[in-house]
C-alpha cells in the first residue's frame, strides 16, 4: 500500500492512493510543539501541544500515526515523511524507532551512512540539516485493528 499527503507518504507495494483515503491503513499526521509551564513550586512542566505557531527556533514533533482498520493483517508497511525546507531534522524521538533518512530523495539510510554532494563534485557526510526525508519500515505485520506510531523531532529554522 503506497499513500500519500503533503505531509508524508505511506507504503506498502500494493496500492497508491492519497493519504487518509478510505482503506484498511489509516494514517493521521501531526505536528506538535513544546509548550513550557512553571508551576508554583518553579518546576518546569514541558507538554506536547497542537503547533498553531511557532517561530525559528521552535522545536518540533513530527507525529505518524497508523491503524490497522481491516479484518486482515498488512505487511510491507513502509511510513516515508517529507520534510519542509523551513525544517531541520534532529533525531527520532524518545519513544519512537529511529528512521532511515535521506537527503536526497533517492538514498535512504542511517545519518552516519550518507554523503552529500557539493557543487564541485566532491562529497562530504551529511548532517541533520541536510536530511530531506525521514523513513521507517514497519519490520511486523499490523494486526487487524492495531495501531502505532512513529515520530522525529525537528527545529523550524
Amino acid at each position: 500500500m503506497y499513500l500519500r499527503s503533503t505531509a508524508f507518504w505511506v507504503m506498502t507495494g500494493l496500492l497508491a492512493a492519497p493519504a487518509g483515503a478510505a482503506g484498511p491503513l489509516q494514517v493521521t499526521a501531526k505536528v506538535l510543539t513544546e509548550q513550557k509551564t512553571r508551576a508554583a513550586d518553579g518546576s518546569v512542566r514541558v507538554a506536547l501541544v497542537p503547533a498553531r505557531r511557532v517561530v525559528p527556533g521552535d522545536r518540533v514533533v513530527f507525529v505518524l500515526g497508523y491503524r490497522n482498520t481491516g479484518s486482515q493483517p498488512i505487511g510491507n508497511i513502509v511510513l516515508d515523511n517529507p520534510v519542509p525546507a523551513a525544517i531541520a531534522y534532529r533525531g527520532p524521538s524518545q519513544s519512537s524507532a529511529a528512521p532511515d533518512v535521506s537527503v536526497d530523495g533517492k538514498t535512504y539510510g542511517p545519518l552516519a551512512t550518507l554523503r552529500v554532494r557539493l557543487a564541485d563534485g566532491a562529497t562530504r557526510a551529511a548532517a541533520p540539516d541536510d536530511v530531506t526525508s525521514v523513513r521507517w519500515r514497519l519490520a511486523n505485520t499490523v494486526p487487524a485493528g492495531a495501531q502505532g506510531q512513529l515520530s522525529f523531532q525537528a527545529v523550524l529554522k
